[in-house]
Order: C-alpha cells, then structure tokens, then sequence
C-alpha cells in the first residue's frame, strides 16, 4: 500500500495534529509548546515495526493518523495482539517512566503518522504539569479498565468474545456517523482473533452471523456498528 503521508508536511500542520490528540486538551498553550518543541513526525508504512520488545525507551509516540498494534509473544511462541491503538492515542510512555526496556512490539497496521517525543521531554511534562500527570492516570485507568473486562470476558461464549473485541474498538478509536452510528476499522480476522483469544475461523463465523442479524455492516475498510447497546446486550 502506498504510504498517504508526507513526511514534508508544514511543521505547523503537524503541532496542530498534535496539540488536537486528547492528551493536550486543556494544558496551557506555553506548556505545549514547550513540551512539543522536539517532536519529529515520521511517516510509516502499513507492517512495518516501529518498536521491539527489550528496544529503550528514547521516545513516546503520539499516532496523529493510521493504526498501530501492541504485539507480544506468548510461552508457546504465538502471537497475542494486546492492544490495538489509532489517532490520537499514544504509546511508549511506560518505558519512559520507568526508564526500563520496552516490553512489547509495535508495528503499523496501516500507512501511520507518528510524533516522536523525546522520553525526558515528556517526563519532564508530568512532572511540571499536574494536568498532564492526570491525562496519563485517566489513560492508565481506561486501558486498565478495557483488559478486566476482556479478562472476565473469557470464559463467555465467542459471541460475547467478539461483540466485547469491536466495542473496545468503538471506545477507543469509534467514529460517530452522519447516521448515528458507529465506525471502527475492518481490521483482519487474525487481529480480531488475536486480541478474543478465539481461532480466526471462529471469529469469522461469529461476524458473518452478526452482519446477517444487521448488528453489524461491513465494508472493505471500514464496519460500522448501527447500534452500540445492541451490541452491549450480546454480553453474557
């Protein structure tokens, strides 16, 4: 796929996609400028690794467009996806607190638009900001809060499974539509089955009867979900 992104782009048109992610909402215009003034943009293409497990951690990544994956590795040697991340979301922050290698892969599902932050830049944020030190505790929080439900929700059937996976898409990275409902990414079944702990052709079959019931549409890109607490009620 052919990368979309200019890494050319005016630097001013990158602060703005940067001072727009949710972390910077309400902090002082000085204070972001302060705090911004080392990004560096850089366009990736789709599956392309931008962290590896055990990497340092130099910077912290805000997405300001595309589509990322947290990846790690299970006792058997396979692949579990744990997170799945999109514009305005940002990632690497643990490694920078802590001053510990990282302790998962990222790579791009799509063509992504990144702002690297050096770490010290950012730490020297939360130090100094006590807005920015509640940005990070909410998104600590959420994430947290996302992986208790996905663990309770382990032992449900795999309709619950699947239901649970694209509306933890939704929170995360939905996008209201003109017709009230909601657009998330047509990601890949094996991401999906990857992030439920269910087989791809489980997942396959668990869609295609939610599509058929009308609690789902998909496209070639994009599923648009009509009917949020539709799909809540499918939890058990």
């Amino acid at each position: 796929m052919e990368d979309r992104f200019n890494t050319r782009d005016p630097q001013s048109n990158i602060n703005q996609l940067i001072v727009s992610t949710p972390f910077f909402a309400g902090l002082p215009e000085a204070v972001i400028e302060r705090a911004t003034v080392h990004i560096v943009s850089r366009s990736h293409p789709s599956n392309q690794v931008i962290l590896l497990e055990n990497d340092w951690g130099t910077s912290v990544y805000f997405i300001l467009d595309g589509w990322v994956k947290i990846r790690t590795y299970n006792l058997d040697g396979k692949e579990v996806t744990l997170n799945i991340l999109g514009k305005g979301e940002l990632f690497g922050e643990m490694a920078a607190i802590e001053e510990t290698p990282r302790s998962t892969d990222v790579i791009t599902l799509a063509p992504t638009l990144i702002g690297n932050m050096p770490a010290q830049d950012f730490v020297q944020l939360i130090h100094t900001e006590p807005l920015a030190g509640i940005r990070l505790a909410q998104l600590m929080a959420r994430r947290l809060r996302q992986v208790n439900r996905r663990l309770r929700l382990r032992e449900s059937d795999s309709t619950s499974r699947v239901a649970d996976i694209l509306l933890f898409l939704a929170e995360g990275q939905g996008k209201i539509m003109s017709t009230g409902g909601t657009e998330i990414p047509n990601l890949p079944h094996r991401e999906l089955s990857s992030l439920s702990g269910l087989a791809r052709e489980t997942v396959t079959r668990v869609l295609s009867k939610l599509e058929k019931k009308g609690t789902i549409h998909r496209e070639r890109d994009v599923l648009c979900i009509p009917d949020l607490h539709a799909l809540e009620r499918l939890l058990v």
